[in-house]
């Protein structure tokens, strides 16, 4: 993740070319354009509060469908380009009419962190009728959650997060407001969110299962690894995905063949998380693995490869890539042997789905 935005440098509208400034801006979303110019955008950044009650007076004059368009293509250049800082105009969204740009202005403070907004969050996630608004509240209070857990935000607004998501997921919301509050809330270290991931998983939809991987990887708890690690292996691409995620965030040495592997997979997104996850576990393999991807012929793979490469060596030193890191336990072991005698299961096998048992081991389960 980037700095947060109040860490960031401001862009100077003093030396913003003539076409970039706040009029010509104003004028462009107006006009009949259909595509959205990022440089005629990047004009409404950091707005002070005069240029936001221009922007206002505007936005006011445009359909619903083109506030959408507009507040979608801010929160995505906000996340690309780290000096547009939009924050005053998502505030000011929150309380658009429209659905989507409320939503797209939750997604685009996905770095604000004052608890104040926090509080607003709480109140979406409670009252708001639209089940994507909901859903992004849900996403946005995992942000915070993960603050109270590093203490950089007071426990008070983590038990007051804590009791709305879990008011969502025992509830009877939409089911991606109820996986979003899943998602957000496996930040917290509790046995009750492990019974809640573990529900989640044996669930019979296919999004709450994919959700419940998702989760084993942001709760950073060890008890999900090898379970993660199965996942590596199934038929639905969207789990092979957040098992690839899920082990990275984990650093599960032992998943590190089966990543490999899943460098070649038909999934262009499950190849480059496999790709990412190699670069968050890291050891010898895996740096291998890494610069025959950037060495090889996909330049879009060895673009990811290079990102991975570049954390993998800032978080274990030039030293430490000289030496073979070798497996966390036993219980490690045991799936790598597992994972290289995976080309022996016969095909019934390799399809037949799992299921959890109380302590946590494998078994077969019902297929959905």
């Amino acid at each position: 993740m980037s700095d947060t935005r109040k860490n960031r440098a401001r862009r100077n509208r003093a030396d913003r070319p003539i076409e970039t400034d706040l009029k010509s801006a104003l004028r462009y979303l107006q006009s009949d354009e259909i595509s959205l110019s990022p440089l005629l955008l990047f004009a409404l950044s950091d707005l002070n509060r005069q240029e936001l009650q221009q922007f206002a007076a505007v936005w006011q004059t445009l359909t619903a469908a083109k506030r959408a368009r507009v507040s979608q293509a801010m929160s995505e250049l906000a996340e690309e380009q780290i000096e547009a800082d939009f924050t005053r105009i998502f505030q000011y969204l929150l309380d658009d009419e429209n659905a989507d740009v409320r939503a797209n202005a939750i997604n685009g403070l996905w770095e604000h962190e004052e608890v104040a907004y926090a509080t607003q969050l709480i109140g979406a996630l409670r009252s708001d009728p639209a089940a994507n608004v909901r859903a992004a509240a849900a996403e946005g209070l995992g942000r915070f959650l993960l603050l109270v857990e590093t203490k950089h935000a007071p426990a008070a607004l983590g038990d007051e997060i804590e009791t709305a998501l879990l008011a969502v997921i025992r509830g009877n919301d939409d089911a991606l407001v109820r996986r979003r509050a899943i998602e957000a809330i496996a930040y917290l270290d509790s046995k009750a969110v492990r019974d809640i991931i573990t529900s989640a998983y044996t669930d019979e939809d296919a999004a709450m299962r994919a959700t419940a991987v998702f989760a084993m990887g942001r709760s950073a708890d060890p008890y999900w690894k090898r379970i993660a690690a199965q996942e590596l292996f199934s038929s639905d691409p969207q789990l092979r995905f957040e098992a690839a995620r899920a082990v990275g965030e984990l650093e599960f040495q032992a998943a590190v063949p089966r990543l490999i592997e899943l460098v070649e997979d038909a999934d262009r997104e499950v190849s480059n998380a496999a790709i990412t996850a190699l670069g968050q576990i890291g050891g010898k393999d895996a740096r291998r693995a890494l610069i025959n991807i950037i060495q090889g012929a996909n330049d879009v793979a060895a673009v990811i490869a290079q990102d991975a490469l570049d954390e993998l060596e800032f978080a274990s030193g030039s030293e430490m890539l000289l030496v073979d890191i070798g497996l966390e336990s036993e219980e490690e072991a045991l799936l790598a042997q597992e994972f290289e005698n995976d080309d022996s299961r016969d095909d019934a096998a390799e399809d037949e789905p799992r299921d959890l048992l109380d302590d946590g081991g494998l078994r077969p389960r019902r297929k959905r």
